[in-house]
């Protein structure tokens, strides 16, 4: 069995992505790692060259910002590493820049491969997503944010990124997926709110035009974490590869609930159905379960 993991990333130094330890967390139970390296205005580049595994496959590209609406550049710079994943892979694994496994969780995700692997009604598999807000300390838990999301994938030249990279898909369907109890531990939410600030400005440009993002950014030297209605906090344990960022954190986070975004009576009932069951009612899914 070969697996290849993917990703891509861009002005990874500026923006402060943890993405040597994204690619380190699965580096153990991938056979090469492709990485998408968008020109930068750093030393991105470098950083994955530090990396130094003989596993790792560069392929330097250039972001084509015409595709600026729904995020779809992202896609785009997910499909580049995909497409340039070896024939002969069996399984490709998908990490985003700000997303990290914990090693407890590589040896069961080694076995689902192992067992789906000649199994082909399973196109993909499924994991936990946590969001993590503002602190290591802390997570988002409202409905909203994504509960589960594909991650591996075969080696399909049908099956392409979807949308702003969430998800996949093959010919435009959702893919049939296992649930494999591993966990993403989803970092983007937690930078200095300063750099955090400067990032949502550039990320938000792959969505909206110029006099939005200024509109909703202008006047402000700090992003303001406040801006969420939900969050509870964290008790349990971080991937090892990401304790370092954890113990260099240079900010204090708090969160005050009564400047948070104010929900309608139907969304608290629902956020407090979800909270307290995990219940979420009109979930959308980006795969089905096999």
């Amino acid at each position: 069995m070969k697996v290849t993991g993917f990703s891509f990333i861009r002005n990874g130094v500026k923006f402060d992505f943890p993405i040597v330890e994204a690619i380190k967390s699965i580096l153990p139970i991938c056979d090469e790692f492709v990485v998408a390296v968008g020109k930068s205005e750093d030393d991105t580049l470098g950083l994955i060259q530090s990396i130094g595994s003989p596993k790792i496959k560069i392929i330097e590209t250039v972001w084509d910002e015409s595709l600026r609406q729904g995020g779809r550049v992202l896609a785009d710079e997910t499909n580049k590493a995909f497409q340039a994943i070896s024939d002969d892979s069996d399984w490709c694994f998908y990490i985003q820049g700000d997303e990290v496994m914990h090693e407890r969780d590589l040896p069961a995700i080694q076995a689902a491969m192992v067992e789906y692997k000649d199994d082909p009604r399973v196109q993909g598999l499924v994991f936990d997503h946590l969001n993590f807000y503002g602190s290591y300390d802390y997570i988002a838990n409202s409905r909203h944010w994504h509960k589960r999301e594909v991650r591996v994938v075969r080696k399909d030249k049908s099956i392409s990124s979807y949308k702003d990279a969430v998800s996949f898909r093959r010919n435009g369907k959702k893919l049939n997926c296992k649930y494999v109890p591993a966990t993403i531990h989803h970092y983007g939410w937690v930078k200095n709110p300063k750099i955090q600030l400067e990032k949502r400005k550039s990320f938000e440009k792959l969505w909206h035009d110029d006099n939005v993002v200024n509109g909703i950014f202008d006047n402000k030297d700090a992003f303001d974490y406040n801006l969420i209605d939900s969050v509870s906090r964290f008790s349990g344990s971080h991937p090892q590869v990401i304790e370092g960022r954890i113990k260099a954190v240079n900010w204090e986070f708090s969160f005050d609930p009564t400047v948070a975004p104010k929900l309608s009576f139907g969304k608290k009932l629902l956020n407090a159905l979800y909270q307290k069951t995990g219940i979420h009612l009109g979930e959308f899914k980006n795969y089905n379960l096999v």
